[in-house]
């Protein structure tokens, strides 16, 4: 509502917004949040013209800040004719956040990740963090992200992680298990050329170590391999969606493309990449439809240790944990999100779904994708536990129920949406 008066209060001064002078713009709300870091990322600047539409692209910019849950804009005659003082006002979220995931492992154990997360970090919206993850095996990482370290639009992101499961790899005659180990660092520059339109890219440097455990052998392929590679990493995002605290409204797109070699000449090199599309549309005052389209490729290796997995925690809900791999995927998810309680903190949700998917075998061709063998399509329920004002605190719960041939059932829990 204050928003709005603002704008009355200047098309009754002056017409038209773009008439006037900025003589100054203030920022109020933000506590934890540096006054200097929200006047550094927006647009508007004092003695500019003032311009509504780039009222309304800092407010879209500031509302997609990890610190920000939401944001307005006020304008008010200043001295002297057609000057005028902007507000921007804030409403932050708590941005220290604990994580837990429970899930089951790949022998059917308990398994979990807890973690800690800071996402305003000196009040510059630097996301710092770690985790220890115990999945049959421990693992750990580390994560520092400065999207806005050197400028506006240019920053940085280091990534450290020493990760260990049990992995199944299918084999023609059956199905081995394996102890996997990637240790890696990544470091990637950052460059936002506007609130919706970034990239990243860079570089990771990773050692894969796989033992055998248990379970079918193949001469072919080795009980032990320990490799050193390195990948090159681009990432396109495009962000044109609409934030209002749990609606989403709006398209976003995201591109993903690697380039993966080896210190050892006889492994092959190889390139992968995936697009999400993620569609959003609010369905009266409580509703909101989720769709997200992933397209992925991969070079076509006749490979056990194909990239993209089929698994509860990436794509299909209730399938299981890495049930089958392969060089190619497509996989939509569609769900019905339905507030059923809105507090000033606490949002109770639920969601109705449908994951389906298909994949490409190791050294197959684009007809597997029509085949049923690798069709997966699983409907379910399930509820979301919202705060309000701690960013990203969604506790979801999901149930999916197989319908395809062969299929499984099983409950995935997780923090943050699904997509």
């Amino acid at each position: 509502m204050l928003r709005y008066l603002g704008i009355l209060v200047v098309l009754l001064s002056i017409g038209v917004s773009a008439q006037g002078t900025v003589l100054d713009l203030k920022i109020q709300g933000n506590k934890r949040t540096k006054t200097s870091f929200i006047k550094k990322v927006v647009r508007l600047n004092a003695g500019m013209a003032l311009d509504s539409t780039i009222l309304e692209n800092d407010i879209e910019r500031l509302k997609r800040l990890p610190s920000i849950a939401h944001a307005y804009y006020q304008v008010f005659p200043a001295e002297g004719e057609n000057n005028f003082n902007v507000y921007y006002g804030v409403e932050e979220n708590f941005t220290l956040i604990p994580f837990a995931n429970i899930f089951t492992s790949n022998n059917d154990e308990f398994a979990f990740r807890v973690g800690l997360q800071e996402f305003n970090f000196l009040g510059q919206n630097i996301t710092l963090g770690g985790f220890y993850q115990y999945d049959i095996f421990s693992s750990y990482g580390i994560n520092v992200r400065a999207p806005y370290l050197f400028s506006k639009h240019l920053g940085l992101t280091i990534n450290y992680q020493d990760l260990t499961t049990q992995e199944p790899v299918f084999l023609d005659n059956g199905t081995a298990d394996y102890k996997y180990n990637n240790e890696s660092i990544e470091v990637l520059a950052l460059y936002e050329f506007n609130y919706k339109h970034r990239i990243e890219f860079g570089v990771n440097f990773f050692t894969e170590d796989y033992q055998y455990i248990s379970g079918t052998t193949d001469p072919n392929v080795p009980q032990n391999l320990n490799v050193d590679k390195y990948l090159y990493k681009l990432i396109y995002n495009y962000d044109g969606i609409e934030y209002y605290y749990q609606y989403l409204s709006g398209f976003k797109s995201t591109l993903n493309f690697q380039y993966v070699n080896s210190a050892n000449t006889t492994l092959p090199e190889f390139a992968i990449g995936f697009n999400d599309f993620a569609y959003y549309a609010r369905i009266g005052k409580r509703g909101n439809w989720a769709n997200r389209l992933r397209l992925g490729l991969a070079s076509n290796l006749d490979t056990p240790f194909a990239p993209f997995a089929v698994d509860n925690n990436l794509n299909i809900r209730g399938v299981g944990n890495t049930i089958d791999r392969g060089t190619g995927a497509i996989v939509l998810n569609t769900e019905y999100r339905h507030t059923l309680m809105d507090k000033d903190w606490f949002v109770l949700q639920s969601n109705i779904f449908v994951d389906g998917g298909s994949w490409r075998n190791p050294g197959g061709d684009f007809g597997d994708f029509a085949d049923s063998q690798n069709l997966r399509i699983y409907p379910g329920v399930g509820v979301r536990f919202i705060h309000k004002r701690i960013f990203n605190a969604i506790f979801r719960i999901d149930y999916g129920h197989g319908i395809t041939k062969d299929a499984s059932r099983g409950i995935v829990f997780g923090i943050g949406q699904y997509f």
